[in-house]
């Protein structure tokens, strides 16, 4: 094994596919709160991206000291991801609901939620530690480190791409966000049945 170019593009390519959910749930984000300031925006796609790193390796982990538990865990993924994603956005849902009127007052992604978010849209994650569970750890950590800063960048985007049109749709953004993290659970769950 060498960090060649197929192994940067092969690293690349898994942060893109891992960002997915969490480029989603960033647009929700920004829709949330369009005023939403840079430190805030690098703070929130920072989360996204340190859980991205930390699942693989947490994967990778596993299955080089306890794979057999971790095998047995594997199907569970889809309803923690579920769970936790309707939980999240069934919240938002009624948050929405509650406030439309009051535009004022827009709910805001706290750090318990922030975290629930990072651990929904990086669960598929654990995943990628069987993938590279060749790998000795320090290349097992550079590819994390790299699924990190793509899912950084591209979450920075979804926020942004958020940001704008929730300037647009004010009092409706949280009954969007939540339908969209409701959406993204139910693909989660239903995706996990096909693979």
């Amino acid at each position: 094994m060498s960090y060649d170019f197929l192994f940067f593009l092969n690293s690349v390519l898994f942060g893109v596919g891992l960002a997915m959910d969490a480029f989603s749930v960033s647009i929700v984000n920004g829709l949330n709160e369009p005023d939403m300031k840079k430190e805030r925006m690098s703070g929130m796609a920072g989360v996204f991206a340190g859980f991205q790193i930390a699942m693989p390796l947490l994967g990778w982990l596993f299955v080089h000291t306890i794979a057999e538990v971790f095998t047995s865990f594997q199907k569970f993924i889809p309803y923690i991801a579920l769970a936790l994603l309707l939980y999240i956005g069934g919240k938002m849902l009624i948050e929405g609901i509650k406030n439309k009127d009051a535009e004022d007052e827009k709910p805001a992604v706290g750090l318990l939620g922030l975290l629930i978010q990072g651990v929904a849209t990086s669960i598929d994650a654990l995943s990628v530690g069987f993938t590279i569970a060749d790998y000795t750890f320090p290349f097992a950590f550079v590819e994390s480190l790299i699924i990190g800063v793509v899912t950084f960048a591209i979450c920075m985007a979804g926020l942004r791409f958020g940001k704008k049109f929730g300037e647009k749709l004010a009092g409706k953004a949280g009954i969007l966000g939540g339908v969209i993290l409701i959406g993204i659970g139910l693909e989660i769950f239903i995706k996990s049945f096909f693979n």
